[in-house]
């Protein structure tokens, strides 16, 4: 993913819901989360890139600012002063239209700008913020595109937890990001599945507060009647699949995702590792013996799909997971539960775990809703150009804010990727 985390895209109309009425207290709190973020860890954790997909943090950190200050600050504030002109280079992620990226791979390679730099320049900035949001006469597109980025530095608080535990599953040390271990789950029932009736149903949103531009517009799908596990396949689950020779049967694999196992020498969801005869996971809380009732996690779409045609079902398409998560309130283990790696299903959701936990791969390939139109100029590159090759998750994870993630919201990551908080949930038809 270019930057990817969470979907990605143009916001459709200015925001009306209640959790952006305040724009400035908005802006101050997302600000002030992404910098507790990385408060844990030490400077020379700021610094580290495990591979091309991650991240250092002080990247994330630098890369957010820079969004407020070329698409808010540089074109609504008469008079701004740009923090350094050099910036502008290194943390500009893949807009294309509007000058270089550094490449990305190469992020692990800036010893400089320091962390104490990128500090300022994130106070050089959010000072020029609040004197531009405290004003009444704030234009109606400054309005949107800090909206937009808020929710877009979201995203990248999702990512810093992401590529965090990357990096410290990297070291040999097994460092934890947070104290203590991860919470016991309770038993988890026998799977059970949630009928749907099929028809002709609408998708998408629907307006009244932010989305992306993914999301629209709304349009009629036709599904066929269908049925949804209750709650996401557990490891314990997985691990039966493991060894029934899982990774060692072409007969259940994509032919792409067998020539990438047989590649990357896969036998395990990532994060996992044998210790005599028991399995140990990487957690944000440091290495721990896996927990058979917490939902499986860090599993790519290939070994989503080989695990569902193992259990003689397949993934649900995104279609079906939207029109059945919309009858479903908006709860879960998300970021503000302060979890450290997915639980069990103990609730009494009609469908368990729907939101929070792992995102769960969906059989659908990310592409454009009927009639989709990106946002002119620049910012149009935030989301459209990315509707290629790659598969569409949906629910949010623990790492996933709260007021961050809704029923239509699309995920979307490349089907060999697995070091994001992602997981399973069973269809089959009817």
């Amino acid at each position: 993913m270019p930057h990817r985390s969470a979907a990605r895209s143009r916001a459709v109309p200015a925001p009306t819901d209640a959790a952006d009425s305040d724009l400035l207290a908005r802006y101050r709190t997302v600000r002030t989360c992404t910098e507790t973020l990385c408060a844990p860890l030490a400077i020379e954790d700021h610094c580290i890139q495990t591979m091309p997909d991650v991240s250092p943090p002080k990247w994330h950190l630098a890369h957010t600012t820079w969004f407020f200050e070329q698409f808010v600050l540089v074109p609504y504030q008469a008079g701004y002063s740009i923090f350094d002109p050099a910036f502008d280079h290194l943390f500009n992620s893949y807009y294309q239209t509007h000058g270089l990226p550094f490449p990305r791979p190469q992020r692990g390679l800036l010893a400089r700008p320091t962390v104490e730099t990128i500090l300022r320049y994130r106070a050089h900035v959010d000072a020029a913020m609040e004197a531009l949001l405290s004003d009444a006469a704030l234009p109606g597109d400054a309005a949107f595109r800090t909206v937009l980025g808020c929710h877009h530095e979201q995203q990248h608080q999702e990512l810093l937890l992401t590529d965090i535990k990357h990096i410290f599953a990297f070291n040999p040390l097994r460092p934890a990001y947070v104290e203590g271990a991860p919470p016991a789950t309770t038993r988890v029932p026998e799977l059970s599945w949630v009928p749907f009736r099929g028809g002709i149903g609408e998708i998408g949103h629907a307006g009244g507060g932010f989305a992306y531009d993914n999301e629209t517009p709304r349009h009629r799908v036709l599904v066929g009647d269908y049925a949804l596990a209750q709650r996401p396949v557990t490891n314990g689950e997985y691990l039966a699949f493991m060894e029934d020779g899982g990774y060692a049967r072409p007969e259940l694999w994509l032919s792409d995702g067998w020539a990438t196992i047989q590649r990357e020498g896969w036998q395990a969801p990532l994060y996992w590792e044998r210790q005599g005869e028991a399995w140990y996971a990487m957690t944000l809380a440091g290495l721990h013996p896996v927990d058979p009732d917490a939902a499986v996690c860090h599993v790519s779409f290939y070994e989503a799909d080989a695990y569902a045609r193992w259990a003689g079902a397949r993934l649900p398409t995104e279609a079906e997971w939207e029109l059945a998560a919309v009858r479903q309130q908006v709860a879960g283990r998300l970021a503000e539960d302060h979890a450290v790696a997915p639980g069990g299903s103990d609730d009494q959701a009609p469908l368990a775990q729907l939101y929070g936990d792992v995102w769960e791969w969906t059989a659908s390939p990310y592409v454009p809703y009927p009639g989709f139109r990106p946002l002119a100029g620049t910012l149009g590159e935030y989301n459209g150009k990315f509707m290629n090759s790659q598969m569409v998750l949906r629910g949010g994870s623990i790492a996933t804010p709260a007021d961050h993630i809704r029923p239509t919201y699309r995920n979307f990551f490349y089907p060999g990727d697995r070091w994001q908080f992602s997981g399973i949930r069973l269809a089959k038809d009817l």
